[in-house]
């Protein structure tokens, strides 16, 4: 222990006895007496709250976060005060109910000598702006501002005002952002506009301008500002509580608080924060460490999906098996759900002896993907710094081997240098866990120390905030030991050079993505069965009108919000989760595909009219970066890494074999063809197609504009829709890619000499050849042929 943290862990154990002793039921615990401590009573960060709160008669430290005055003795005097920065002469600071709230946890969390800066980071984060979001969803709506790559708007107005340096980050991280920001401007944004919420007048005359009520219903209740859905699943804090404070799936507060309802979900589990490993939760006879998957979920079950990915789950729409008294699944996240397998990263145990599950979410991303740096970020890729190679290296080089930047070339040509080790931790650790650096920290493909993964000879370590430490797999050791799993692996990943140098990971091991294709909208502006005008939460409006105690317009429990005009309603066409589309992502890199935001819409009027049906946007922009004929339409077929890795990699067929992997849809797009006209099913004359009976249905309706499957990005030879729309290099699988990997048809090779009854007796036996013994052969055919060729070399010529 440092001599930083033995001072405030004596001064933790004095005020502990002190408190007690003389201050118990007294104060803010004359109410709330039983609540549990936010941290360990011997933790440095509970000594400093506890020492500072002596200060302002609260030796409990309750005022240091919450504000408030902890000398009245009633609840409304108690909760009383003014906003601002925590200072004695000011009298009684007002209260906030929650602390990590985005405009007050400057104040709190954000405060001098606590977590500085963070609060500002968050703000300028994805986590908050949503900007990428907001970009790629309006950009299937054909909206031209966000053509181009252009990212103009956030939840809210944002600028960065102290330049596009990083805030954050080692001086190898800034170097390389730098560098990274000036190669690529649109996708840091110096500003962002709040989203705009078009009249209902102005979408009757554009209807694609439906989107925004789209975008502000139904997409942006995930931002940190706000507290999100009141649903089974969703409950959360707001700002830094969103992530470090514990929820329930049931949203039920399980504490000693007397003044918390326990009955009426949506509070917090327990008044405890969740962290790093050192941050333990004790609730009952269970005590954990670090963020569960589960709190990430609470937002990470939409759009991508990654969160329940992670966990295995991908949502279907029967809810079965039935449950023990005869019903369906209940609804998580509004979802029911089917197991397909998590990712290997989630299943993986330590050792035998110590069976514990896998690693969280935060074991391998970084405080930067989190929180951001200080700048304005306008896509994931943008934000995020980790790679799979980071810890895994590639079967040529150990992790410190490579340079920076491996995984994320973006198409240029990377220097030789080694990244090496770094010799200390990045800042964030003084806030975490500290651990042995043994032969040194690596490094993320940016730059940054991972403070969690060392070095240990010709091992890696991996410490994960559950308390749990793993033994990382070194692809280039495996090579060194011809420890393959199986022969697969060893061609895959070390025989053909080509996949590490051009496939991401889980281009092959991400074996299943979720896929949810068709995204139908319908946005009515009419009249609900009262007569009434039909509206819904406006989660951008909710979070815009903001309190001094850090609340917002939808986040006190049983509201909702700012209502804005219009429904929408969601359906869609169908659901897959095997052999996932491949394409090239925004790194340059084949990638898995997923649909991203493949949106038609409908668009009802105030009268109840039908503007547009089952429409569609085209991307000119990408039909000119292209340089194509065709225009393809604005639903998108999204690069994605899925987090659904698994041991088992997908099969060689699986691409090289197969039509829908390319981009050709499945059985390369012989289903599905009949869209774009209405299809009636009754009585119908085969002769010449006529309806017979003059009474009946339109059973599926026509969509236009959509001649190809969902799943077909590539149809004559030209794309059908985009692929990503947030960086350049994002696009199908180029042609001469396409046509080094289709293998389809090989088989005939040898099996159409099978009716040459003569040769094949003399190569073939009775009976069947089973897998290995097909495989042994080819591998004969090969050598027998290779020395036939090294005979006809030596032979002289005449």
């Amino acid at each position: 222990m440092n001599n930083s943290k033995l001072f405030t862990y004596l001064i933790a154990s004095a005020l502990s006895l002190f408190s007690l002793s003389s201050f118990a039921k007294s104060g803010c615990l004359a109410c709330h007496d039983g609540i549990e401590s936010i941290r360990d009573n011997k933790s440095a960060m509970m000594a400093l709250i506890k020492a500072r709160g002596v200060g302002y008669d609260d030796p409990e430290g309750c005022v240091i976060c919450h504000g408030g005055d902890p000398t009245a003795t009633e609840a409304e005097a108690a909760h009383s005060g003014s906003p601002g920065e925590l200072k004695k002469v000011e009298g009684p600071q007002l209260f906030y109910p929650d602390p990590g709230a985005m405009d007050i946890n400057k104040f709190t969390c954000g405060q001098a000598g606590c977590h500085q800066g963070y609060s500002e980071r968050l703000e300028k984060s994805l986590m908050n702006t949503e900007a990428g979001k907001i970009q790629g969803n309006l950009h299937t709506w054909g909206i031209p501002e966000v053509q181009n790559y252009q990212v103009p708007w956030g939840n809210y107005d944002v600028t960065d005002d102290d330049g596009q340096e990083p805030a954050a980050g080692s001086d190898e991280y800034k170097r390389y952002m730098t560098a990274m920001i000036a190669a690529h401007p649109d996708q840091f944004p110096t500003e962002l506009k709040q989203i705009p919420q078009p009249t209902v007048e102005e979408i009757e005359k554009d209807p694609k301008l439906a989107g925004f009520t789209y975008q502000r219903q139904q997409c942006q209740r995930c931002h940190v500002t706000v507290k999100g859905r009141e649903k089974r699943g969703d409950y959360r804090g707001q700002g830094c509580s969103s992530c470090h404070i514990p929820y329930s799936n049931e949203g039920f507060y399980e504490g000693g608080d007397p003044t918390i309802d326990k009955d009426q979900p949506g509070h917090l589990m327990t008044h405890q924060i969740q962290g790093t490993r050192e941050a333990v939760v004790r609730h009952g006879d269970i005590e954990y460490s670090g963020i569960p998957v589960e709190s990430c979920n609470s937002c990470h079950n939409r759009g991508k999906r990654i969160g329940v990915t992670y966990q295995g789950l991908m949502e279907f729409p029967y809810g079965s098996p039935w449950t023990e008294t005869g019903g369906k699944q209940p609804k998580l996240h509004t979802k029911q759900y089917l197991f397909i397998s998590d990712d290997l990263h989630h299943q993986i145990k330590s050792r035998p002896e110590n069976p514990q599950g896998g690693l969280l979410c935060q074991d391998c991303h970084t405080s930067i993907d989190m929180h951001g740096d200080g700048n304005i970020f306008g896509t994931t890729l943008a934000q995020v710094e980790v790679e799979c190679q980071d810890c895994h290296g590639t079967p040529e080089q150990f992790p410190w081997e490579l340079p920076l930047g491996h995984g994320e070339e973006f198409g240029k040509q990377l220097s030789s240098e080694p990244r090496g080790l770094a010799k200390m931790p990045g800042a964030e650790a003084a806030f975490g866990t500290l651990y042995p650096k043994r032969d040194g920290y690596l490094k993320t493909a940016r730059g940054n120390p991972y403070g969690n993964v060392v070095k240990d000879g010709e091992r890696v370590i991996m410490h994960s905030a559950t308390g749990t430490d793993f033994f990382v797999p070194l692809l280039k050791q495996l090579k060194i030991d011809s420890a393959w799993r199986s022969p697969n692996a060893m061609v895959a990943m070390a025989s053909v050079k080509k996949h590490a140098e051009s496939l991401e990971c889980y281009a092959c091991h991400a074996s299943w993505v979720p896929q949810c294709y068709g995204c139908h909208v319908k946005v009515d502006y009419g009249k609900d069965g009262d007569g009434k005008p039909l509206h819904d939460t406006d989660w951008v409006a909710s979070g815009t009108e903001r309190n001094a105690d850090g609340s917002t317009a939808e986040s006190p429990l049983g509201t909702k919000g700012i209502q804005s005009p219009g429904k929408v309603s969601e359906t869609r066409s169908y659901l897959r989760w095997e052999e996932p589309v491949l394409g090239i992502n925004g790194e340059g890199r084949v990638t898995p595909l997923m649909p991203g935001c493949q949106v038609l819409w409908t668009v009802i009027d105030r009268e109840g009219n039908t503007l547009v049906h089952n429409d569609m946007a085209e991307s000119e922009d990408e039909r000119a970066m292209l340089g194509q004929t065709r225009t393809p339409l604005g639903i998108d077929m999204a690069p994605v890494q899925p987090h659904s890795a698994q041991r088992q990699a997908r099969t060689c067929e699986s691409c090289h074999n197969n039509p829908k992997a390319l981009g050709y849809g499945i059985s390369g797009g012989v289903f599905q063809a009949r869209y774009p006209v209405d299809i009636v099913e009754d009585l119908i004359d085969q002769k010449t197609g006529k309806v017979i009976p003059k009474r009946h249905q339109i059973q599926i309706a026509a969509i236009k504009k959509l001649d190809f499957d969902w799943s077909t990005i590539i149809k004559d030879g030209e794309q059908t829709q985009t692929v990503g729309t947030h960086w350049p290099l994002s696009r199908s699988l180029p042609k001469e890619i396409r046509d080094g990997m289709e293998r389809t048809g090989l088989c005939l090779g040898c099996h159409r000499e099978m009716t040459n009854a003569e040769l094949w007796s003399k190569v073939a036996k009775p009976g069947r050849l089973n897998d290995a013994e097909h495989i042994e052969m080819l591998n004969k055919l090969l050598r027998s042929y290779a020395e036939t060729q090294k005979r006809g070399q030596a032979e002289p010529q005449n």
